[in-house]
C-alpha cells in the first residue's frame, strides 16, 4: 500500500510540478527574495491557490477559454500542446505559482517572460460572423477573456470544493486583479459581480464561438496522455469541471450533463489529493521559509 501511495504521489507532483518530489528549482527559488509577495499566508490568493480544487480549475479554464477564436487561434497556431502537453501546464503552473508565492520581483519577471510570449504569438482568425481578424496574444480583449476566465474558474472551483475564503470572493478577484495587471490587463475588475458580468458580456456580444478547433481540444482535455494510473482520477475530475460550468458553456463546447454525483466524487478524488501531497504544497513551504527569514533580520 506504501509503494503505491509513493507511486502514485510521484505521478501527482511530476504532472504538477515537473519533478517527482514537486520541487524543481524554481519551487525552490520561491524561499529566496527580498520581501512577502504581493499577497502573503492568510490572503485569499493563497488560499485558492493552495488548495487542492486548481486541479478541477485548470481544467475548467482550458475549457472556457478555448470558446474564444482569438484564444483558441493562439492555442492552435503556436502551442505545443500536443507535443508537449505536460510542459505547457507545468508552464502554466510555474507563473501562478510565482505570482502567488513568490517574492515581488520574482512575480514580475515571470510575467514579463509570459507578456514577451504574447508579444510573438500573431496571426489571424475567423470570428464568430466569419470575419477574418488579425490578433496578437497581448491584445487587451484576449488578455481580458484569459484573466475572467481563469479568475472564474479557480473562484468557482474552490467555491464548490473547498472551505471559505478569506474576505469572501471579491478579496480573491481584488487580489488577483494584480497577475491581470502584471500581464498587461489595464481595468481587470475588482468584485466576483463584475469578473462574472464581464464574462456574460463577451457571450452576449456574440464574440464567443465553438468550431471544429474547439471540439478537438475539448477532446484533447478529456483524454490527454497522462501515465494511466492517473487517468480514473483525471476522468472524475473532468467531469466534475463539466459541472461546474454555466447550462450555456457546456452546450457551447458540446458537453453533455455531467456524470452522476460528478461533483461528491471529485471532491473525494481532491481529498485523496490532500492526503497524499499533505497540508501545504513545496511551494507554500519555500515561501514560508522566505519571510520566516525576513521577519527574523528586521
Amino acid at each position: 500500500m506504501t509503494a503505491m501511495r509513493d507511486r502514485w504521489r510521484s505521478h501527482l507532483l511530476q504532472t504538477l510540478s515537473g519533478t517527482d518530489d514537486g520541487s524543481p528549482p524554481w519551487v525552490r527559488q520561491l524561499a529566496e527574495g527580498t520581501d512577502a509577495g504581493y499577497f502573503g499566508p492568510g490572503s485569499a490568493s493563497w488560499a485558492v491557490h493552495g488548495g487542492m480544487a486548481t486541479m478541477v480549475a485548470g481544467i475548467r479554464a482550458l475549457l472556457v477559454q478555448a470558446m474564444h477564436p482569438g484564444a483558441m487561434a493562439g492555442v492552435h497556431d503556436w502551442s505545443r500542446y500536443r507535443e508537449d502537453p505536460l510542459g505547457r501546464l507545468t508552464g502554466t503552473i510555474r507563473w501562478l505559482i510565482t505570482v502567488t508565492f513568490g517574492d515581488r520581483a520574482t512575480a514580475e519577471r515571470s510575467s514579463a517572460m509570459v507578456r514577451a510570449l504574447h508579444e510573438r504569438v500573431r496571426g489571424t482568425y475567423l470570428d464568430a460572423s466569419g470575419r477574418s481578424v488579425p490578433y496578437s496574444a497581448g491584445d487587451p480583449d484576449l488578455i481580458e477573456w484569459v484573466h475572467l476566465a481563469f479568475t472564474d474558474a479557480f473562484l468557482t472551483c474552490h467555491e464548490i470544493w473547498e472551505t471559505e475564503i478569506p474576505g469572501g470572493p471579491d478579496a480573491y478577484v481584488r487580489e488577483w486583479a494584480v497577475a491581470g495587471e502584471l500581464i498587461g490587463l489595464t481595468d481587470p475588475p475588482l468584485t466576483a459581480a463584475d469578473m462574472r458580468a464581464r464574462l456574460r458580456g463577451f457571450s452576449e456580444a456574440g464574440t464567443l464561438r465553438a468550431d471544429d478547433r474547439v471540439h478537438d481540444v475539448v477532446r484533447f482535455i478529456r483524454r490527454p496522455p497522462l501515465v494511466p494510473g492517473m487517468l480514473p482520477a483525471y476522468r472524475i475530475m473532468f467531469q466534475g469541471a463539466i459541472a461546474s460550468l454555466d447550462p450555456s458553456q457546456r452546450a457551447m463546447l458540446g458537453l453533455g450533463r455531467p456524470a452522476p454525483l460528478a461533483v461528491p466524487a471529485t471532491g473525494l478524488v481532491l481529498r485523496s489529493a490532500r492526503s497524499l501531497l499533505g497540508e501545504r504544497s513545496t511551494s507554500e513551504e519555500a515561501a514560508l521559509t522566505r519571510i520566516a527569514r525576513l521577519r527574523e533580520t528586521t
